[in-house]
């Protein structure tokens, strides 16, 4: 199993500063870095303090420039969002800047809010159609001139500049729905998918999806498949209490803009009460902690093993959750110090040259 880092800026209240947000998503892209986690991913998301992320292509230039060998991906960018030619440059600018170590993530969206800003009119449940006709057209541009005429996007004969220097890019499809994992396995591309706070039975039902469009639609499919996770550990229990409080707080507002339940006001969404969240048991702090990547070195390196199990080929550190910075440090550093040796896949990996 590989292993991969997801972190954002992020921002719970005006005075936290912007610069030590800053400084610390670096510093924990460079731990993982040396750590030899495989790809850190960062986000797309607007005019939310709460995922500071207005292109991801700017972060991780940004990433490369302070790393080594850490491969630098885009999870994910809306495809309802860009237009095909400037994705294209935008993603090949990164893997030349980054000398080929750039991955490119698409998704379909997740917030309505943001859709309202920057496609209105645009249902984020029809996110799918534009990702479904952007998802064969990026390689297209890369290798060279490509005339379109789609249903969301029509243009003449062009092509991406610059070209990747990656003889082939790895191409990644965010994953929940039946439709997108047919998507993702017609065009054989990698898939990430996200539970939430389901339980462990959420992953066992994608990694089932994936198996039926791969008989259906690929049988000769060689994706990856990587499963993501809010990832906390802990020894002491005032480091567990902050982690349940934290992603509590956070899950409050991730309910606002799922639901369209509160106001946002200068980037900063409303909490909403945990008790009006649909299905109340995915905000208990005992189910969290059961369905989370959360818990000693010990109980994690057991949960993992269960997605070890079951497929997965990599799992996501999710690390953005709301938690202070110095206990986000010191949990990614229980991970690297105590989880990464169970895996001696990981450890070769970052004794390579």
């Amino acid at each position: 199993m590989k292993f991969h880092i997801a972190i954002n800026l992020e921002r719970s209240e005006p005075s936290v500063d912007m610069k030590e947000v800053r400084d610390h998503t670096l510093e924990m892209v460079q731990m993982a870095d040396e750590a030899g986690f495989e790809i850190a991913w960062a986000a797309e998301h607007h005019a939310l303090e709460m995922t500071i992320a207005p292109n991801p292509f700017h972060m991780m230039t940004w990433w490369a420039d302070h790393t080594k060998n850490i491969r630098l991906g885009c999870g994910v960018a809306n495809a309802s969002y860009w237009h095909p030619i400037k994705l294209a440059g935008e993603a090949a600018l990164v893997d030349l800047l980054s000398d080929g170590r750039m991955d490119l993530g698409l998704g379909s969206g997740a917030y309505q809010r943001e859709f309202d800003r920057l496609r209105p009119g645009l249902s984020q449940k029809d996110g799918w159609k534009y990702l479904q006709e952007m998802l064969p057209l990026i390689p297209k541009l890369w290798a060279g001139d490509v005339e379109h005429n789609g249903e969301f996007w029509q243009f003449p004969t062009a092509t991406s500049c610059p070209k990747p220097i990656q003889d082939s890019v790895p191409i990644w499809v965010a994953a929940r729905s039946p439709t997108t994992f047919d998507h993702a396995v017609d065009n054989n591309c990698n898939i990430m998918s996200w539970p939430l706070t389901m339980p462990f039975s959420e992953a066992e039902k994608y990694r089932d999806l994936l198996e039926d469009s791969k008989a259906r639609l690929n049988p000769e499919y060689s994706g990856k498949f990587a499963m993501m996770r809010h990832a906390v550990l802990y020894e002491t229990e005032s480091d567990r209490q902050a982690a349940l409080d934290a992603v509590r707080q956070v899950l409050a507002r991730f309910g606002n803009l799922m639901m369209q339940a509160g106001d946002v006001v200068n980037g900063y969404p409303d909490m909403v009460p945990l008790e009006t969240l649909e299905g109340n048991a995915r905000v208990d702090p005992a189910m969290l902690e059961e369905n989370l990547m959360f818990g000693s070195p010990e109980i994690v390196v057991e949960k993992l093993k269960q997605y070890q199990s079951i497929g997965v080929d990599a799992f996501i550190y999710y690390a953005s959750l709301g938690l202070d910075m110095e206990r986000q440090k010191r949990s990614l550093r229980l991970f690297i110090d105590q989880v990464l040796p169970a895996f001696a896949e990981v450890k070769e990996f970052a004794h390579a040259d």
